[in-house]
């Protein structure tokens, strides 16, 4: 999130729509902003209302938002296009927040940190069909819907962020000297 501000400038009140986050996530941020945060139905966590962010819970699609046109200053996105379902899908959230403010900020994990961040299984990527088969039965037994968003996970390349976000900045993490996630994004005035 220091990334985040240091890169966007972010100076207080930008109105942010995030696709697919929580109001906790951005507890870490000091100078208060104006949330929209967009998860699926039945997805938006419990919060009490109690903030130093303006925040607005809505529920909806992030590959298909009900906003008008650059209603926001900037989209953000963590560890969220991953999940919607595959390609198709994956361009249409990029076209979202290509749409819906002039500055974005998403993010997905990267396939060559050791331990997967959805499922902290070192080197899942790279395991045998078979053996990711053998552990998903067993989870899909005792916690469905966590296997659930498991078996939907795809991994994003670098190529593939930047094929989908062709104006943006490239911020890679890394971690323990690992590449941990890309971040592309586009600056607020660029």
């Amino acid at each position: 999130m220091q990334s985040f501000i240091r890169l966007m400038s972010i100076k207080g009140g930008e109105r942010i729509v995030d696709l697919g986050g929580t109001p906790q996530f951005w507890d870490s941020i000091d100078t208060p902003l104006d949330l929209t945060i967009i998860n699926l139905p039945g997805f938006n966590p419990p919060y009490d209302g109690s903030s130093h962010h303006k925040i607005n819970l809505l529920e909806g699609d992030a590959c298909a938002v009900e906003f008008a046109d650059k209603s926001f200053d900037i989209v953000f996105s963590n560890s969220v296009i991953e999940h919607v379902g595959g390609a198709d899908n994956e361009d249409r959230l990029a076209s979202e927040a290509l749409r819906l403010a002039p500055a974005y900020w998403v993010q997905t994990p990267s396939i060559w940190f050791p331990i997967e961040a959805h499922n902290n299984m070192p080197f899942w990527w790279f395991y045998p069909a078979f053996v990711k088969r053998a552990f998903m039965r067993r989870w899909r037994r005792r916690l469905p819907a966590w296997a659930e968003m498991i078996d939907g996970t795809v991994v994003i390349s670098k190529s593939r962020m930047l094929q989908m976000f062709p104006d943006s900045e490239l911020m890679v993490e890394s971690a323990l000297g690992f590449v941990k996630s890309y971040s592309c994004f586009k600056r607020p005035g660029a």
